[in-house]
Parts: structure tokens; C-alpha cells; sequence
């Protein structure tokens, strides 16, 4: 685990910015799942405004989750990333694999789990990855996958169908396997909010079980977390 900790959430974005142009300006081809979230939204902007360079013709884009909603909706990480990054870089179309979050769920996670297998290596039986970007939640879910349903984590499928625990939102979501066998998979965490469970988990207290953000833990060991110093208030 290696873990960076900067002064600012837009020093995250900077640095978080720097890292993800020099993994897809070294990879030919490079596969990495998205996240939601207000932080990932500031990164979009920053390097959509200050990364002019980067050949996004080796990036190919992917969701970890993704809401039950068009992808017209406000609340679609896909509109969000549209808004924020796509939209604004030079980026084949053919390079993006949204979730069709309009579609019935259950069988659009069967859809996009056929999708992973096919566009992705398969490595262990299980597709994987150059890098997913993952958030958390202040009740310490990541991912779509929440504390009250925490076993889907463990999951067969590479995707499974999560309910929002106060909402009852439903949405599509990358299950423990595909995510742990990714080559990379770096955390995005800011704001004080999050500092309880940052602590919790980074120091493996008693109960951070309980979080499914504990229970990430790539094969590779290359796990990264970006935090601000408010975040990581209980660790610095």
C-alpha cells in the first residue's frame, strides 16, 4: 500500500492528473475503470483544462459503478464524465464502454460482465484492469457496494446489481474479484468527512471489516491512496 497525502483536494487532482497521463501515455492500450464522485469530478476538469498532450487514442475508459438511470440523468456517472472530461478531450468513441444504466439491471450487469470479458485480458479467469479508480463513501462503501450488502464483494460475477441503502436506487457495479485483480487500484478520498474510515481502515482497526473499502486489496499489491489532509487527518 502506498499512500500520498497532499495539502489540497485540487493538489489530489494535480498529482492524481500527473499519474494517470503517465500510465496511459506508457501503455498502448490502456483499460481503466472510472469512478463517480465529487472528487474524480475535479481531476476530470483539471486535466481536461491543463493535459492538452495526452494521447487519449491509448485510453480506454470503463465504469466501476454506474446509477440505474439514462445517461442524460443528473445523478449518471457517465453524463458526469461526459460533462467533465469527454466531452472537452479528443478521444475515439470506440474507446468508451459506458454502463447502459438505462437498460433492465439485471441484465445489463450480465451485459457488461460479457463486455469486461471480451475487451479486457483475462488474467486468473477474471478480467483485469491497468487501473480502477475508486471512491469512498462516509459509511465506508466503494464501489457500489455498500455495507448492508457487503457479500457482494465476494460476488461470482464480475458485475452485480446493488441497491442504494437509503434511496433504494439500484445501480450496476464491479464486484471484489474483477477489482482486486486489477494491475493498479488507486483510492480518491478528500474532504474531513471521510477521515473516520480513512483512519479506520489504513490502520486495520477492530470493525473496519465491516467497510468494503477494507477489502481492497489487489493481487499485485499496487494499491495507492490519494488523500488530502483532511482525510488523512487521523494518520498524518
Amino acid at each position: 500500500m502506498e499512500i500520498k497525502i497532499f495539502a489540497s483536494k485540487k493538489e489530489v487532482a494535480k498529482n492524481f492528473s500527473d499519474f494517470l497521463e503517465e500510465l496511459i501515455e506508457s501503455n498502448g492500450s490502456a483499460h481503466i475503470a472510472l469512478s463517480g464522485g465529487s472528487t474524480p469530478k475535479e481531476v476530470f476538469d483539471f486535466m481536461a483544462a491543463n493535459y492538452k498532450g495526452v494521447n487519449w487514442a491509448n485510453a480506454h475508459f470503463y465504469w466501476g459503478d454506474e446509477r440505474c438511470v439514462p445517461p442524460t440523468d443528473a445523478e449518471s456517472n457517465y453524463r458526469m464524465t461526459v460533462d467533465h472530461l469527454l466531452s472537452k478531450i479528443d478521444i475515439p468513441q470506440e474507446n468508451i464502454h459506458r454502463v447502459f444504466g438505462e437498460d433492465q439491471p439485471a441484465e445489463e450487469a450480465q451485459r457488461y460482465a460479457k463486455l469486461l470479458g471480451e475487451k479486457l485480458p483475462m488474467v486468473n479467469n477474471t478480467p483485469q484492469f491497468d487501473l480502477v479508480i475508486l471512491g469512498m463513501g462516509d459509511d465506508g462503501h466503494t464501489a457500489s457496494i455498500f455495507p448492508h450488502e457487503i457479500e457482494l464483494w465476494n460476488a461470482e460475477d464480475f458485475c452485480e446489481v446493488a441497491v442504494h441503502p437509503d434511496s433504494g436506487q439500484r445501480r450496476i457495479t464491479l464486484t471484489g474479484k474483477v477489482i482486486n485483480n486489477a494491475k493498479t487500484v488507486a483510492f480518491l478520498v478528500t474532504g474531513k468527512g471521510k477521515a473516520e474510515k480513512v483512519t479506520k481502515i489504513i490502520n486495520e482497526e477492530p470493525g473496519s471489516h465491516v467497510y468494503p473499502a477494507s477489502l481492497v486489496a489487489p493481487a499485485t499489491d499496487n494499491l495507492i491512496w490519494f488523500l488530502d489532509e483532511e482525510a488523512a487527518a487521523g494518520i498524518i
